[in-house]
């Protein structure tokens, strides 16, 4: 992003649908030449910028450590939050990550870091703009911590009661956050304001990734005991139904119209397209091997989606087709926007 210039406000057009890939390449370029796609690559031990308007890799940014899983924007400040995990997967042993490096987005550097002071894994950050704070899955400490993004200070923890507490999603009003508990296969519900847990809602025997509805009426995790998604009533905080996936779900998001609810299956290189009204899969999209985030552009006219392979796939939700793929970094998984 070095020849992008300062990161402003962006306005994106969603003309690319109806066009061939050169066009929709062209169309972005006009239309998205202030933004910038981030992604963590947890093999290559780093940080992609990719260029959304020419679909290209700018630069890469080293981890401080092995290895960024996830990311966040502040937007106010330019700077990327990644919470440095470790060499495991979740619940396996390794090392235990216990900082978060700061990276500015305008120069593309890491510029500082945050010290836990002792090994708690931090994992998903989620920026949430009501309150300016960033929270962050610790799941050792068995919490969500609470950040001041432009202190950069730790100010306070959210107790989950659960293990692996390891993706965080939060309510658009900024009053809950519902973390997915992997091993124990359980969701914590959480007050922020009141830092504190509400319940706990047993779904299997593991649950993967989180999600919640645009209207705040629903939370979706994977089961990864079955080919189902629970979808969780926040007014009840429980499960209210289940949607039968063709193979075992991971990440999911929301398309900004809240329509849809978009499901990546690792195991079939596919994202499924679920009707929200009816709670079903409409239609499959083929992207790259074993993908796992989807972050919704945020004119909604695109989504991306991260695979293993070091692929992000650009599709259209509405037409259940892809519009280009784009390189990053082996074992590409979370994603950020910056604008």
């Amino acid at each position: 992003m070095k020849n992008l210039g300062n990161l402003s406000v962006l306005i994106l057009v969603g003309a690319c649908a109806t066009l061939s890939s050169n066009s929709s390449a062209q169309t972005r370029s006009t239309s998205a030449s202030s933004a910038a796609l981030l992604v963590a690559n947890q093999e290559d031990h780093d940080v992609s910028f990719i260029d959304p308007a020419r679909d290209t890799q700018t630069a890469t940014v080293p981890d401080s450590g092995y290895t960024g899983h996830e990311l966040a924007v502040y937007p106010a400040g330019h700077i990327a939050f990644v919470p440095i995990y470790g060499n495991s997967g979740v619940g396996k042993p390794g090392t235990d990550g216990q900082v978060i490096d700061i990276v500015d987005v305008r120069t593309e550097k890491a510029v500082n870091k945050i010290d836990f002071g002792h090994g708690v894994r931090p994992h998903c950050a989620v920026y949430e703009p009501v309150s300016g704070m960033m929270y962050v899955t610790t799941e050792l400490d068995k919490t969500v911590s609470i950040i001041n993004p432009k202190t950069l200070k730790i100010v306070g923890a959210i107790p989950t009661g659960q293990e692996q507490s390891h993706m965080l999603a939060i309510s658009s009003d900024g009053r809950r956050g519902y973390t997915a508990n992997v091993g124990p296969g359980t969701v914590s519900v959480l007050d922020l304001k009141g830092r504190k847990t509400i319940t706990v809602i047993k779904i299997s025997g593991e649950t993967q990734r989180i999600s919640i509805s645009k209207d705040n009426k629903w939370v979706f995790t994977a089961d990864q005991t079955k080919p189902q998604m629970a979808v969780i009533d926040t007014a009840t905080n429980a499960v209210k139904s289940w949607i039968p996936l063709p193979a075992l779900g991971y990440g999911t998001a929301s398309t900004k119209d809240g329509k849809s609810l978009l499901v990546t299956m690792p195991s079939l290189n596919q994202v499924a397209v679920v009707d929200l009204a009816t709670m079903k899969v409409t239609s499959t999209i083929g992207v790259g091997k074993h993908p796992t985030e989807i972050l919704v552009r945020p004119d909604g006219a695109a989504a991306y989606v991260s695979s293993s392979d070091g692929k992000v796939t650009v599709v259209d939700p509405k037409q259940s087709r892809v519009l280009a793929t784009m390189d990053a970094g082996k074992g590409a998984d979370g994603l950020a926007w910056a604008q």
